[in-house]
């Protein structure tokens, strides 16, 4: 009698969490981000299963930065990631693609937190994240008791689950890839022109709507085609790549960067006025000027043109006349260039 009832009550146990998945497993399944996927996912876990602990592990040094760096965007991930090294991973997880449950010596799996975060949790369970048959992290999972996750239970529902992240993974890391590829200068991997139009086109209606500055940068490479000639269209890619990466390190996190065309890029300010713009202008010009482009044993010399403008301007009033009135300003500043020579 104890056990025919021991039976049915794990059946409906059993049935409950089934349900409970399918729900995860189809609110999951058409996502295309990767920031939506992981967000969705831990908020119904979360959710469904009660766990007070839950945090996702990324191998830092596999080629997934794209993914790192739309994880970290998150405000509600950016506490719930950690950057861990694929050796430790791999060995904590005995190199297996399976979950496993642990409830003592945790102090090894202490690593997999995220930093500066100590969660007081008894037992954990850890499910490996697996993209295009590799391991690229984990799902990790901590309760406050040493129940919930016992090495003896069974892992099927939890590697069912693993499951069905994979195909998520490789469904988001597709559409990913093509949004990319649309989207971004096959050179330099900064948004092409086609993400500026668009993208001057909502900044230019926020500044409309709230008031704020918008300042416009142009960057023009001098001497790009002397470049190509000299040493080759490798080291002419080299180049605008080189310029590409330091803007786009010595810019504000919300600044945007594209590659307008051929040698020219161009730098969306929110926030920023002529003279703000005019400092940036200004640092950068000094920085290319400084420091030259190692190509081999080759040390090929830098230098840019930067034009400026900004709503504050009484023509700026369409996003055409603030390219345009930046435009201008750029060729002004390379004819001066020309005069100095």
């Amino acid at each position: 009698m104890d056990d025919g009832y021991q039976i049915l009550r794990n059946l409906s146990d059993n049935e409950e969490i089934a349900k409970k998945l399918f729900e995860i497993e189809v609110s999951i399944l058409s996502i295309g981000s990767f920031k939506t996927l992981f967000e969705r996912l831990l908020l119904l876990i979360e959710e469904k299963f009660g766990i007070p602990h839950l945090w996702i592990s990324l191998i830092a040094e596999n080629e997934i930065s794209h993914l790192i760096e739309a994880l970290e965007s998150s405000e509600l991930l950016k506490n719930r990631l950690s950057l861990v090294q694929k050796g430790l991973l791999l060995d904590l997880l005995e190199h297996k693609s399976t979950p496993i449950l642990i409830n003592e010596n945790l102090q090894p799996f202490y690593r997999l937190f995220p930093e500066n975060h100590t969660f007081f949790v008894k037992s954990l369970a850890i499910a490996p994240l697996v993209l295009d048959g590799e391991i690229i992290g984990s799902l990790n999972l901590g309760d406050f008791s040493e129940l919930r996750f016992q090495p003896t239970m069974d892992t099927f529902f939890l590697s069912q689950l693993a499951v069905k992240i994979s195909i998520c993974l490789s469904n988001v890391s597709a559409h990913e890839k093509l949004k990319f590829v649309a989207t971004r200068d096959s050179v330099t991997s900064l948004f092409n022109r086609s993400e500026l139009e668009k993208m001057l086109e909502r900044e230019f209606s926020r500044t409309k709507r709230y008031g704020n500055p918008l300042a416009v940068l142009f960057i023009d490479c001098n001497d790009f085609e002397m470049v190509n000639h000299a040493y080759g269209h490798t080291c002419g890619d080299a180049l605008l790549k080189y310029i590409a990466d330091h803007v786009t390190r010595m810019i504000r996190r919300d600044d945007l960067p594209f590659r307008s065309a051929g040698d020219e890029f161009v730098v969306l300010l929110p926030n920023q006025t002529s003279k703000e713009a005019s400092t940036v202008s200004e640092r950068l010009s000094g920085f290319f000027r400084e420091n030259p482009l190692k190509f081999g044993d080759a040390p090929i010399p830098v230098s840019v043109t930067c034009g400026f403008a900004s709503t504050e301007d009484p023509e700026a009033n369409s996003t055409g006349a603030l390219l345009k009135k930046a435009d201008e300003r750029l060729c002004q500043a390379k004819s001066r260039k020309d005069v100095s020579r």
